[in-house]
């Protein structure tokens, strides 16, 4: 009797990333890959030693595709922020996985290749070396909250996107000027979160750097 497939690291982190896709990370389950792939837990484990591991492994693929072939162009600001779109077109393309990577972050040569970076242009900023740890980590932490509340907005269904921009309307449109004059003056100028997203990612990005350069010139 021929022996079980032996699928490889590679193979098992697309069928992980496929199932991802389409389900939710909550109901993702180790024992629900083997399934797809047509063999036991154990056999899983020996590639992995936990479904944290597993999830944090595929959260680095995204991240490694997102360098591959990145070459930082411009002052630091630049860089950063060029980073940040590169990262957040390639978890758009794989919302699932967004929350995946801000749950459980990632840990390998996707995420050493986006944090060296960001270090670096952080270093070419003018900033003193004690201070770019603590930058670092706010810019992450940042550009990782931009990146998962973007996402959550592509995984939802499109009716049920318009039963929340049916929600978002009355809402807004319908408040009592009384009890909410403010809101009844900007109503019809007010946007719902799921607008014009990459605007705002960029300008609330934007604006954390400038506080940093300004810092800098303090100085």
């Amino acid at each position: 009797m021929a022996g079980r497939r032996r699928w490889s690291t590679d193979e098992i982190l697309d069928a992980a990333a496929e199932l991802l896709r389409t389900g939710e990370a909550d109901t993702f389950s180790v024992r629900k890959l083997a399934a797809v792939l047509g063999t036991d837990s154990s056999s899983l484990y020996r590639h992995f030693r936990s479904k944290t591991e597993l999830l944090r492994a595929v959260a680095d693929r995204v991240l490694r595709t997102a360098m591959d072939g990145h070459r930082p162009e411009g002052d630091w600001k630049q860089r950063i922020t060029q980073l940040a779109l590169r990262v957040r077109d390639v978890f758009g393309r794989q919302p699932q996985l967004a929350a995946v990577w801000g749950r459980y972050a990632s840990g390998g040569a996707g995420s050493r290749l986006v944090v060296e970076e960001v270090l670096q242009a952080l270093r070419a900023s003018g900033l003193p070396d004690e201070e770019i740890p603590a930058r670092y980590h706010r810019i992450a932490v940042l550009i990782a909250a931009l990146v998962a509340a973007e996402a959550g907005v592509g995984t939802v269904a499109p009716e049920e996107r318009e039963q929340g921009m049916e929600l978002f309307r009355v809402t807004v449109l319908g408040a009592d000027p009384e009890r909410f004059p403010a809101l009844a003056h900007f109503a019809r100028d007010v946007r719902p979160l799921g607008a014009d997203r990459r605007a705002a990612f960029e300008e609330i990005l934007a604006a954390h750097l400038d506080r940093i350069e300004a810092d800098v010139r303090a100085r």
